[in-house]
C-alpha cells in the first residue's frame, strides 16, 4: 500500500481526532484544521494542526486558505470533513476544491437533503423506510393549526441541527427538546423560533440502547467498500444527544435496512445511517443520515473496519479489498460526556453509580485518550467541566 499522499482533516473535535489518529498510524502525513476555539482544545501531536476560517461565516476565506495549502503539497491531498458544517462547505464548493483535493460526496442536492431534516424524512418515506411522524413548521399560523394534531410527549428540533449546537446559549446546545404538553410546546417554540427553522416529531419510546448506527463507505460506482455498526448505550445529553457510550455489534436487519436505503438514494462516499427500534411494534424507525465519518471513529479501528483508511486507499486509486465484517463486543466511551450524562441520570433517579460503573466494564476504547497523545483528552475534559460550571 502507498501512503505518500497527504491527508487534510477539517475538524478537531473527537471525530476529527479519530480520523487523524487512524491515518497517522498508517504512516500518512496528516494536516488538521479547525476554528480557533476547537483548535485550541483538539490540537494533536499526530498531525500538523492549525486554525482555519469558519466554514459557515467565512467560506471565501476558507477556500483561499485551502487552495494556498494545496500548493504546498505538489499533489492532491485526500480531504476529510469531521462535521456537518465542513461537509456542507466542501459540497457547495466542490467544483473549485476538486482541482486541489480528492474527496467523494453524493450529489450536492442529496448532501443538502440530509442536512435539512425535513428533506431527509421525505427521502426515507419515498424509499419506504419507516419514520416517526414529523411536522415541519414554517410560520406561527401553521404552528397553531398543527398543535392539535400532535401526540404528547413530542420532540421540538431544528431543521438544521448545527444551528442549535453552534450557538453559545446553553439552551440551544442540544439536538432536541422534549415537550410534555401543548402549553410547553408553545413556549418552547416561541423561544427557539428566532434561531432557525423548526420541526416537531413523534417521540419513539425506548431506551438509548434501542438506537443503532450503521457506518458505510460506498465508492464512486456504489460498491460497498466498508461497513460496520454500533449500538448506542448512553447519550449526552441523556436520551436525545450525541453518543457517549457505544457497543460494537452486528444486526443484519439494521444493516439490510441501511444499505438498501443508501443504495436506493445513491449515497456514495461516507455515511452514517441511524435507526431506533420502536418497542411498540418492534420496527426500526429512521432517525438521520450524516455524510461523513462519525464520532466513534476510534471504535471503527478497534473493531477492524477502518473507514478513514479505506476511504484514503480508494481515493488514491489503490482499490482496497472491501471490509464488512467487524469484531463485536468492543465498547467506545467519551468519558467526560458519559460521566456528565450519568450525573444527570443520577439526579433524575434513572441510574445508580454501580450501574454506571458496570456499563463501562469490558474491552473498550476512549474517544480522545491516548497515552502517546493525552492533551486532547485533558483539554476536552477541562472544557466540558468549565461549560457545565458556567451553566449553573
Amino acid at each position: 500500500m502507498r501512503h505518500d499522499v497527504p491527508a487534510v482533516v477539517l475538524d478537531l473535535s473527537a471525530t476529527g481526532i479519530g480520523i487523524v489518529r487512524s491515518l497517522a498510524k498508517k504512516g500518512i502525513k496528516v494536516f488538521a484544521f479547525d476554528t480557533k476555539g476547537k483548535y485550541e482544545i483538539g490540537k494533536t501531536r499526530f498531525a500538523t494542526c492549525g486554525i482555519c476560517p469558519n466554514p459557515v461565516s467565512d467560506g471565501p476565506a476558507l477556500i483561499l486558505f485551502l487552495t494556498r495549502l494545496a500548493h504546498k503539497f505538489g499533489q492532491k491531498a485526500v480531504l476529510y470533513a469531521g462535521s456537518d458544517d465542513f461537509v456542507q462547505f466542501i459540497s457547495k464548493n466542490r467544483f473549485v476544491l476538486s482541482h486541489y483535493y480528492r474527496f467523494l460526496l453524493p450529489k450536492h442536492t442529496l448532501v443538502e437533503a440530509v442536512l435539512d431534516k425535513r428533506l431527509t424524512y421525505e427521502l426515507a418515506l419515498k424509499s419506504n423506510v419507516p419514520c416517526p411522524k414529523t411536522y415541519a413548521i414554517t410560520n406561527e399560523e401553521q404552528f397553531e393549526q398543527i398543535i392539535h394534531q400532535i401526540t404528547f410527549p413530542c420532540i421540538l428540533k431544528p431543521v438544521y441541527s448545527s444551528h442549535f449546537r453552534s450557538n453559545i446559549d446553553h439552551r440551544l446546545y442540544k439536538k432536541a427538546i422534549v415537550v410534555e404538553q401543548p402549553s410547553q410546546l408553545r413556549e418552547e417554540y416561541l423561544f427557539y423560533r428566532p434561531f432557525g427553522e423548526l420541526m416537531i416529531q413523534e417521540v419513539i419510546p425506548g431506551d438509548e440502547n434501542c438506537i443503532y448506527s450503521v457506518k458505510t463507505f460506498f465508492d464512486e460506482k456504489m460498491n460497498l467498500i466498508g461497513l460496520w455498526m454500533n449500538q448506542k448505550l448512553h447519550q449526552f445529553p441523556p436520551h436525545f444527544g450525541s453518543t457517549a457510550l457505544a457497543l460494537s455489534i452486528r444486526d443484519e436487519e439494521v444493516i439490510q435496512l441501511a444499505t438498501t436505503f443508501l443504495k436506493d438514494i445513491q449515497f456514495k462516499g461516507l455515511a452514517i445511517a441511524e435507526f431506533k427500534r420502536d418497542p411498540r411494534d418492534g420496527k426500526l424507525k429512521f432517525i438521520e443520515i450524516n455524510a461523513r465519518i462519525g464520532l466513534t471513529q476510534a471504535l471503527s479501528m478497534a473493531c477492524g473496519v477502518n473507514l478513514a483508511h479505506l476511504y484514503y486507499l480508494s481515493l488514491t486509486g489503490q482499490n482496497p479489498t472491501p471490509v464488512t465484517e467487524q469484531k463485536e463486543g468492543v465498547k467506545w466511551v467519551y468519558f467526560v460526556r458519559d460521566f456528565l450524562s450519568f450525573r444527570q441520570k443520577q439526579k433524575a433517579g434513572e441510574m445508580r453509580f454501580f450501574e454506571w460503573i458496570k456499563s463501562l466494564s469490558g474491552k473498550k476504547v476512549e474517544a480522545l485518550f491516548a497515552w502517546n497523545d493525552p492533551l486532547p483528552f485533558v483539554r476536552s475534559f477541562v472544557s466540558h467541566l468549565r461549560n457545565l460550571w458556567g451553566r449553573q
